[in-house]
């Protein structure tokens, strides 16, 4: 055999193999034992009734308890300060917006007057989910459920396999969020436990349907994506922990260029103002998950949630450069990692909010703070949280 035919044989053998090596391998019966362990959806939520709590999901208790804690859920928190950040003034005592189950909130203001609200959701979203669920309303009070607008088994395409986490079969998609970017919507998307899709309106209705920019494969491998239109038109992308940015093509069917890689001046270093993992990389990053991208006063802002004394936040610095070097890191709203923020129709800002630590008022559902900037640009809360 010649050596660039044994070259070919060899590389097709080791891709199969390490396709064989890495790829789940899973029955029906077991795929059929996560679906049967509670709904993909959260469905239309209720007017706010919360006076528990909240719902809490993950490995120490995967299944769906209902609107308040369950009795082992309480058991295993029992040393932790729950609702402390409201009780030491870190936060207003703010209530969820609906009884609704859902994780990564993020709203927007879309180009047709409404707002939108997309998230994690599902009773259990660590195991499976039908798809992306939309919520949308005129004044952030009341809101409407618009259902599934895109659905894994019926619209996906790669998104269907089954993935291994924790040698466990899970598909499950985790903090969509929906923009309003180029006079259409499109939804970026993460596949546990990691792959990126970004879907466009095919109608430019933020109801769809959604067709998939790169059906065959992830547009890249991670979470928590996110996108950024900036005042000359330019998208942007970013995702994880927000330390690389790519520049989308102006149809957004794909990246225009290489990633840039992101300096943070300065960087917090100290360490109970990070998870355990960024400060094992030497507490240089803005933080570790739930990337976030956005602009105001001209500057922009960039971070991700991190384990700031203990509470999930989104933890972000500023630039004069879409492409930095960005500076100031510093808390925003506590308890408020993984979210989003927005300008609403009155020019206020906000952030939206889902509760995740124990220090947060609730858990999993979804809630609005709004925010101010001090003089030099720096996030606080607004001491008048009125709409």
């Amino acid at each position: 055999m010649k050596l660039k035919s044994l070259i070919v044989v060899m590389f097709i053998g080791f891709t199969f193999y390490t396709h064989a090596q890495t790829a789940p391998q899973f029955t029906k019966a077991q795929t059929d034992s996560v679906l049967n362990t509670g709904s993909g959806i959260s469905g239309p939520g209720h007017n706010r009734i919360s006076k528990g709590l909240g719902w809490r999901t993950g490995y120490e208790g995967v299944m769906y308890d209902g609107p308040e804690p369950s009795p082992e859920w309480l058991t295993m928190n029992k040393n932790k300060a729950t609702g402390s950040a409201v009780k030491k003034g870190l936060l207003p005592d703010i209530k969820p917006i609906w009884e609704l189950h859902i994780r990564d909130t993020k709203i927007i203001l879309g180009g047709d007057g409404y707002y939108y609200m997309s998230g994690s959701t599902g009773d259990n979203i660590w195991s499976h989910t039908d798809g992306v669920e939309l919520y949308r309303s005129k004044n952030l009070e009341s809101w409407e459920y618009l259902g599934l607008v895109w659905t894994i088994e019926k619209d996906g395409t790669w998104e269907k396999r089954w993935a291994n986490m924790k040698d466990k079969p899970v598909r499950a998609i985790w903090a969509p969020e929906l923009h309003y970017v180029k006079g259409t919507y499109v939804i970026v998307l993460s596949m546990a436990p990691g792959g990126i899709s970004i879907l466009k309106s095919t109608t430019g209705k933020a109801e769809g349907p959604y067709q998939n920019i790169m059906p065959e494969k992830p547009m890249i491998n991670g979470i928590d994506a996110t996108l950024f239109q900036d005042d000359d038109g330019k998208v942007y992308f970013t995702w994880s922990g927000g330390n690389r940015i790519y520049k989308m093509k102006d149809d957004l069917s794909g990246f225009d260029g290489k990633a840039t890689e992101i300096t943070l001046a300065e960087p917090d270093t100290i360490p109970e103002h990070h998870a355990p993992k960024c400060v094992k990389r030497g507490m240089k990053d803005f933080g570790h998950e739930g990337a976030v991208l956005f602009k105001a006063n001209g500057k922009y802002y960039l971070g991700a949630a991190d384990d700031y004394e203990g509470r999930y936040s989104t933890c972000i610095a500023m630039s004069d450069n879409i492409y930095g070097p960005y500076k100031m890191r510093h808390e925003t709203v506590p308890c408020g990692g993984g979210t989003g923020f927005f300008k609403d129709k009155k020019g206020q800002w906000w952030c939206s909010f889902f509760g995740n630590d124990a220090q947060a008022p609730f858990r999993e559902k979804p809630a609005i703070v709004k925010i101010k900037f001090d003089k030099d640009g720096k996030i606080l809360i607004a001491e008048n949280q009125k709409l």
